[in-house]
């Protein structure tokens, strides 16, 4: 296990919140480098591009908080929530600058390319996979939803599966930058199943050790 120092308790709000600013930093920045000319000769292509990526970053950081817990000790669960709805703000960007700044608002051809491109069509159901997620990510939904609150938030596994897909269909090659984000979506995913047995091992290790004694 990690030995990673524990934060004080009176300091979780803050730091959560702190999460929140930081997330949402290069968002920020990607909006200045396109308003200033640093994102090349087709800007809003690649700052779509960059909303993107970061999208699907935070998608990742959602999944790995479990496996973090699990494998090395580091209990960031109270993180898990920011984490989630940066993906969500960051996945509602990336469809903004897409549909505002490329195509105008032209709902027609919005439209067409929803219906017409695989990409820009799961891409799009992701969208509105993560629309239920963020509305209920909040004590009052887990309240009232109980059992169900958990059932529907693991829609985040097939978001994750979605972005994936979507990211290497709009890229249409797979490079080492979508590579690495693809096969870290594929461990996280794959974790999900051993998970069970492998804290049954962990459990089972003391009594075992106690056993040989």
């Amino acid at each position: 296990m990690m030995n990673i120092p524990t934060l004080p308790r009176r300091y979780h709000k803050a730091s959560i919140w702190a999460l929140y600013v930081i997330g949402l930093v290069p968002a920020l920045w990607y909006f200045y480098q396109a308003a200033t000319g640093g994102l090349g000769f087709n800007p809003v292509k690649e700052f779509e591009h960059l909303l993107g990526i970061w999208a699907l970053r935070f998608i990742i950081a959602t999944l790995a908080i479990t496996p973090l817990r699990d494998l090395a000790g580091i209990n960031w669960i109270r993180y898990r929530r920011a984490l989630g709805l940066l993906a969500f703000y960051y996945v509602l960007m990336h469809f903004s600058v897409y549909a505002l700044l490329d195509l105008r608002l032209d709902l027609s051809a919005v439209g067409g390319d929803i219906a017409k491109r695989p990409y820009i069509t799961i891409g799009f159901a992701c969208l509105l996979l993560l629309i239920p997620l963020a509305l209920t990510s909040n004590n009052w939904s887990i309240r009232k939803l109980q059992q169900g609150w958990n059932k529907l938030h693991k829609l985040i596994y097939l978001i994750a599966i979605g972005g994936a897909f979507h990211y290497v269909l709009a890229v249409k090659s797979v490079t080492l930058v979508p590579f690495v984000h693809v096969a870290l979506i594929v461990l996280l995913i794959a974790y999900r199943p051993l998970r069970r047995p492998f804290l049954n091992w962990k459990r089972g290790k003391p009594k075992m050790a106690q056993a040989t004694r």
